[in-house]
């Protein structure tokens, strides 16, 4: 194995501790604010941030805010951090540049890929479609690294059974 091949798997590895930490921090935010008043802090946000509460966007953010029940908040927390302990998973067993590792990040990736897609026709944004291409080129990697270790590994089995000591 290549240190360079390492280098891009251990890159790999810190995209997906980011993410981990991303999640960890928005879970912790919904648990921070699990018993208040959305609509009020929400409120103090927009004006502190300066904001036009009349604009559409901004006033449908309060609106959604307000919506907010605490069972809510509690799922998003609960949901952000299985995923951050799934993202965790992988980045270690990338770091570790373990096999399992790597069938697991493709595995967890691919699967969320479809999800990915939904969220971006539903709300398009460019950071959606560039996390969407890394994923995508992530997966693509990983499967060409697994096949051309697995392709190696039957060549070295074949040139040993043919060598008679």
């Amino acid at each position: 194995m290549k240190s360079s091949d390492n280098r891009l798997i251990r890159l790999i590895a810190l995209f997906k501790f980011a993410k981990s930490a991303l999640l960890i921090a928005v879970g912790m935010s919904a648990l921070h604010l699990l018993h208040k008043d959305m609509a009020s802090l929400s409120e103090h946000w927009v004006a502190r941030l300066g904001l036009d509460p009349g604009n559409r966007y901004v006033a449908r953010a309060l609106e959604k805010a307000a919506n907010l029940t605490p069972n809510k908040i509690k799922g998003l927390g609960i949901v952000s951090f299985i995923y951050a302990g799934l993202f965790l998973t992988e980045g270690i067993g990338l770091w570790l540049v373990k096999r399992w590792g790597e069938w697991f990040s493709v595995i967890i990736t691919t699967s969320l890929i479809p999800v990915e897609i939904y969220e971006i026709h539903r709300h398009h944004s460019a950071t959606k479609c560039v996390v969407l291409i890394v994923n995508i080129a992530v997966v693509g990697y990983l499967v060409y690294r697994i096949r051309d270790e697995t392709a190696g590994g039957r060549n070295r089995l074949m040139i040993r059974s043919d060598h008679k000591p």
